[in-house]
């Protein structure tokens, strides 16, 4: 009996986040191959191409044509990419209140002071008179 050790796989996402990488590092849109290019070569460029696709499906890249066939290029940073996702899986959850809790409640200390301005920052973009029981009396409101 032969000792064979198990595939390693790799992460979720992580070959996403490689070609992600490889498309943010780049001057302009590049083609499956360029992207084979620029990480090594170390996957084969059918597995890159599906990967461009998956992304491109899941709206993360966008694709013109270049020649047969397509040259990628992402369409937020890595920032906004992480925004997207975040909302995607919030998204998903019926009970928004307690998942958008349950993060807070995570946050280092930094992080929580970051949101704090973040929010305060964009209560003070729109403009206008607040909203809700804790405005008070509006003129013109009735008695």
């Amino acid at each position: 009996m032969s000792e064979t050790s198990p595939v390693q796989r790799r992460p979720s996402g992580e070959l996403e986040a490689s070609v992600l990488a490889a498309l943010w590092a780049a001057e302009g849109p590049l083609s499956p191959a360029d992207v084979q290019s620029a990480l090594g070569g170390r996957l084969a460029r059918t597995t890159v191409t599906t990967i461009l696709t998956r992304l491109h499906d899941k709206g993360a890249v966008s694709r013109s044509r270049a020649g047969r066939g397509f040259a990628y290029s992402p369409i937020q940073d890595s920032a906004g990419l992480t925004a997207r996702r975040m909302r995607s899986e919030l998204d998903k959850q019926d009970d928004r209140g307690t998942a958008l809790a349950r993060f807070v409640s995570q946050l280092t200390s930094e992080d929580e002071q970051v949101l704090r301005s973040l929010l305060e920052g964009a209560e003070g973009a729109e403009g206008g008179a607040p909203e809700g029981p804790e405005a008070g009396p509006q003129p013109g409101a009735g008695p």
